[in-house]
């Protein structure tokens, strides 16, 4: 059984102002998404969360967003495909260029927010966003929204010759089509350490899981994402990777 990385967005400090605990955090997890200067981060932020996952032999990757500080990256923005294409190869470079003086090099890229939800439900986003990822380097995955029908994203990626993990999460609950539901909406988002654990080993173990409507839900799962802004998010963490090691293990 091959268990899903574990990802987790880091980075997101600001100047005077300290977001996350990803010194806490980045023990347990195998990929780092650090942010790139345009929904969070500084240059020396982005060194040092660099410098943190180097330590823990830890996958850097690329963490671009609209640009958007005020808003964190959660607001779509009117950009065009072409503009969006370039945004991210320029936070794709600014990332490589700092971890090129650590002695590391980008492993993957995971948009960020808005841009990431956007590609989602608009095709020519997500074909720019890919021809960022092809154009710095095509070895490179990138990290897509798990949906019911992924088979549109794969033809897509196998059309512009990158390689694509599809992403799932185990605090938020799905709709029946596989999309996010809207944290707007009660029960949007899971903060039992128990539940979070089980939809964590469900995803894992390619189970279905019950949508919000009741109804099955099947969703691949190369990758899982993890949060680790507060004490109870880290706990939460850390027990997810205790059962992903009893479930490589067994």
């Amino acid at each position: 059984m091959i268990v899903p990385l574990l990802n987790c967005d880091m980075g997101e400090s600001f100047g005077n102002y300290s977001l996350g605990l990803d010194s806490e955090v980045m023990p347990y997890v195998d990929c780092a998404n650090i942010a790139c200067g345009f929904h969070a981060s500084d240059p020396h932020v982005m060194r040092h969360t660099v410098r943190l996952a180097v330590e823990h032999d830890v996958k850097i990757g690329a963490h671009p967003a609209y640009p958007d500080l005020m808003g964190f990256g959660r607001r779509s923005l009117a950009c065009s495909p072409a503009e969006v294409e370039d945004l991210v190869l320029y936070q794709i470079g600014a990332l490589a260029g700092i971890c090129q003086a650590e002695g590391t090099a980008i492993r993957y890229v995971k948009p960020h927010g808005a841009l990431y939800n956007d590609m989602a439900q608009q095709p020519e986003l997500l074909r720019a966003v890919m021809r960022a990822v092809r154009s710095y380097d095509a070895s490179l995955p990138l990290m897509l929204m798990a949906t019911a029908d992924p088979e549109p994203s794969r033809c897509l990626a196998d059309e512009l010759g990158i390689t694509i993990w599809f992403e799932t999460f185990a605090d938020r609950a799905y709709d029946a089509s596989g999309h996010l539901v809207s944290r707007r909406l009660p029960g949007a988002v899971h903060h039992d350490e128990a539940t979070i654990v089980a939809q964590a080993v469900s995803l894992a173990r390619g189970e279905p899981l019950a949508a919000a409507d009741g109804t099955s839900l099947q969703l691949p799962c190369d990758t899982l994402c993890v949060h680790g802004d507060n004490p109870e998010s880290v706990a939460a963490v850390r027990a997810i990777r205790e059962a992903f090691n009893a479930l490589g293990r067994a």
